[in-house]
């Protein structure tokens, strides 16, 4: 479980095809502090497992799957990822809960600079904006974001300065790919109101 409130951004060092999985290293700096084989860290809003680490890098199997279904796919040595470290019982919750598991990519449509702030506006997959009420919580490549417009499958958020900062928004722009995860709660909802939905 996560809270949307990224860390950092690492850098990408390597994602290559092993015999068994997708290999991911990282680099990184606070996402290590305390690290464990086996702990899960969010990449770009997708929950990965620790593998291997040392003092400077991460390692992650990452399968098929997970690389198909998510902008992973998309990554290269330099690339910049939004990194969290797993929610710890007594931290602080700045976002809202998150799974780390991805629903879906969407492709940014308007990223520009309005007044002191930026706007995005994204585009979801067909069906996907059900999920999606204005006010409510998204998560885009692992930020934990308030929906300020919804049309469709069509969504837009307002950015503040510190979150191009210290994100990988930074590098994004028309075109760009990016993880979607809607909240939970709406997806429990529609699951227990809709039962016969798989």
């Amino acid at each position: 479980m996560f809270t949307g409130i990224v860390e950092e951004t690492g850098t990408v060092v390597a994602f290559t095809q092993g015999s068994n999985a997708w290999k991911l290293q990282l680099a990184a700096d606070v996402a290590l502090q305390d690290v464990a084989l086996g702990d899960s860290i969010a990449v770009n809003g997708c929950c990965l497992t620790v593998t291997q680490f040392d003092a400077r890098y991460a390692w992650f199997d990452v399968l098929e799957e997970t690389r198909r279904l998510t902008n992973l796919s998309t990554l290269a040595a330099g690339t910049a990822v939004n990194l969290e470290r797993a929610l710890r019982f007594g931290g602080k919750i700045g976002g809202h809960f998150v799974t780390g598991h991805v629903d879906g990519q969407g492709v940014i449509e308007v990223f520009e600079p309005r007044g002191a702030d930026h706007y995005l506006r994204v585009k979801a997959s067909a069906g996907q904006g059900r999920y999606l009420i204005h006010k409510g919580s998204i998560t885009i490549d692992g930020i934990s974001l308030t929906v300020a417009e919804v049309s469709g499958d069509t969504f837009a958020v307002w950015i503040i300065p510190t979150t191009i900062q210290v994100t990988n928004l930074r590098e994004k722009q028309a075109g760009s790919v990016v993880n979607l995860e809607f909240d939970l709660l709406g997806k429990y909802v529609e699951k227990l109101a809709l039962p016969h939905r798989s």
